[in-house]
């Protein structure tokens, strides 16, 4: 096993940014785009593939039509209509967001062209009620700058979002339509050569060039980065990785598939050496051989009265386990591949016995189907109205692998960095002509508005706010990059409380809450808003704020005022804090007598978790040093 060093392999890096627009009402409809788990609305569908206009399948969609999968679908009318549902022509493309656009695709100096042609793109995993993605290339073209680098723009589309996922049972996937229809800009950067170290900030100063435009939503899963890559050696084939969520990913995306890339053209050359060909005479049902077998998982299997099926590999031996760089291996890409049909996994003979599978039970196989000692072999568990599909997939995987090396997909970014396989890549049917809405106009005149219209870069802004808020330019970086800067500023301008503790309060303390692994999610601008509005009242405490934060983000409470009640938070009035300061005293005069004022110490925690959150420190301070000196004064 070799160490890997990215620099060597030669790669290329294309983004890919998706970003929400902050329109008041959806691309094709009236509805707003209100975010809700309250769902009275319910309908399935079972979508299939089609041909496009040429007679041509899309591979990606055909690919995904073998899960047939049953798709229910859950809505809100506050925030879906018969648009959504696929019962009703789209509406007149929102005004709103196509002046968005063309500011955006202006302050990059991209190209926008007169006429603008909606288009249709195949999805049929369940994400689109229709079967498709409405999308419109609004211009080509034109560059920004990160830092010293100029990063090419290749194109801009304005489009729709999909629906949100909200799981799977069986064979049923489950969506909410609140989401599909947002305002959705995608912009795709040239493909440039990268160090790892400068992705995450040739990404983030695209961000900021969006978020400068004030005009674009903020927060988890109003952004999202994909990723193509590719390496020098590769032929050419470029690997699109989808739902990068955060910018700490990008770099370990980009390192992992650069490595898996390389790594798969290793192991092309491992395979070429054994002149491996695969006979449809080397798949076998060896149920009847496992029915004693310990392994749970194929026990499993079989109660489920699926089969279990062997697959001979002549001269493959060590090929499935073969490691060219750590977590790379052939054995892994078809455990993804057959993940992808919901089958729980797959055997390897490089990996066996394992797994409750034993020697015994290998030695019936070989000599059942006549494994060779130099021979590798696969072992699956699967329906039986999947078994020859499943199968032949991965047999054509394996010999793509073995002619081209990287076969040509669509993967997913896992939270740890890696990526797995999602589906192939599309192909040229996917995109057709929509139908159902004229072409779009552009005007000089609107071009001419949406240049003036160019925000300020984001050096100028974070200038701005400094000088206005008198804030460090950390925390006016921060503020601004965060999700809160429209409500940042709402609260200093309508209540006097001083500016950096409240962007302290949004970028620090919300943010080490979510460390903790609370959502911020449940926790709603105007609810944030309502607390800084008790604090000027002098309702609550500094020190309740992170106590009523939490109880929220936990889900325990909804609203402030039910969170302060949960949290029994409620501000203490001056006499009876007195008195409260004054039994704990009295009730500590031995650590008085011992320590005098340098008790404030101990008796300050004391009060502080008496009081909790139901006044400031330093009220609590000044009192507590006066009873103390009080206390000293009688005993003295």
């Amino acid at each position: 096993m070799e160490k890997f060093l990215i620099k060597d392999v030669g790669v290329k890096v294309g983004l890919e940014i998706h970003q929400q627009l902050a329109t008041n009402k959806k691309l094709f409809c009236n509805c707003t785009p209100i975010e809700s788990d309250e769902y009275s609305i319910k309908f399935q569908r079972k979508l299939r593939v089609s041909k496009s206009e040429l007679g041509e399948f899309d591979p990606a969609a055909l690919f995904e039509s073998t899960k047939s999968k049953t798709i229910m679908y859950y809505a809100n009318p506050q925030s879906s209509c018969l648009v959504e549902q696929d019962e009703e022509p789209p509406h007149e493309l929102d005004e709103d967001a196509r002046k968005i656009a063309l500011v955006i695709s202006s302050a990059l100096k991209s190209n926008v062209f007169s006429e603008i042609y909606p288009m249709r793109k195949t999805v049929i995993d369940g994400s689109n009620t229709t079967g498709f993605q409405r999308t419109m290339l609004i211009s080509q073209g034109g560059f920004y700058n990160a830092g010293d680098r100029k990063i090419g723009i290749q194109s801009i589309c304005l489009e729709e979002d999909a629906a949100k996922i909200l799981g799977e049972e069986g064979s049923t996937r489950k969506f909410g339509l609140e989401r599909l229809g947002i305002p959705l800009i995608e912009i795709a950067t040239e493909p440039f050569e990268v160090e790892l170290t400068e992705i995450k900030k040739i990404a983030l100063s695209l961000g900021r060039i969006l978020r400068s435009t004030k005009k674009v939503k903020r927060g988890q899963g109003s952004i999202r980065q994909d990723v193509n890559i590719s390496i020098k050696d590769g032929g050419g084939v470029v690997i699109e990785v989808k739902g990068v969520q955060q910018l700490d990913q990008l770099e370990k995306v980009v390192e992992y598939e650069a490595k898996r890339q390389h790594g798969l053209l290793v192991i092309s050359e491992k395979i070429q050496e054994r002149n491996w060909k695969f006979d449809n005479e080397n798949k076998k049902d060896v149920t009847k051989l496992f029915l004693k077998c310990k392994s749970k998982i194929i026990q499993n299997a079989i109660k489920k009265n699926q089969k279990i099926i062997a697959i001979h590999f002549k001269n493959m031996t060590g090929i499935f386990g073969f490691l060219p760089y750590e977590g790379i291996r052939l054995g892994k890409e078809v455990a993804e591949l057959v993940r992808f049909y919901g089958i729980g996994g797959v055997f390897h003979s490089d990996e066996l016995p394992n797994y409750g599978v034993e020697e015994s039970d290998l030695d019936e196989l070989k000599k059942s189907i006549g494994i060779k000692e130099n021979d590798g072999f696969l072992i699956l568990a699967a329906p039986d109205e999947k078994v020859d599909t499943v199968v032949k997939q991965i047999i054509l995987r394996i010999e793509y692998i073995r002619d081209t090396g990287i076969p040509i997909d669509t993967r997913l970014a896992t939270q740890t960095g890696e990526t797995k396989f999602l589906r192939p890549r599309p192909g040229s049917a996917r995109m057709y002509p929509e139908t159902d809405i004229p072409p779009i106009i552009i005007t000089k005149e609107e071009l001419t508005q949406s240049e003036k219209n160019i925000p300020k870069s984001w050096d100028d802004s974070i200038k701005d706010l400094e000088n206005k808020y008198k804030i460090n330019p950390q925390l006016a970086e921060q503020i601004f990059d965060s999700r809160y800067i429209v409500l940042f500023e709402r609260i200093v301008e309508d209540i006097n409380i001083n500016p950096t503790f409240v962007a302290s309060i949004l970028c620090s303390s919300i943010t080490n809450l979510e460390r903790s692994g609370l959502d911020s999610n449940l926790l709603s601008n105007e609810e944030i808003f309502k607390l800084f509005q008790l604090l000027e009242k002098r309702k609550i405490a500094k020190e309740s704020i992170e106590i009523i934060f939490e109880n929220i983000m936990a889900g325990k409470s909804k609203t402030i005022e039910e969170a302060m009640k949960n949290t029994s938070i409620q501000s203490v009035n001056e006499d009876d804090l007195e008195k409260i300061i004054e039994d704990i005293v009295n009730n500590n005069e031995e650590i008085i007598k011992n320590q005098k004022e340098r008790a404030i110490g101990p008796l300050m925690g004391i009060v502080m978790k008496e009081l909790r959150g139901k006044a400031s420190g330093e009220t609590i301070n000044n009192l507590l040093l006066k009873n103390i000196k009080k206390k000293l004064d009688s005993i003295f």
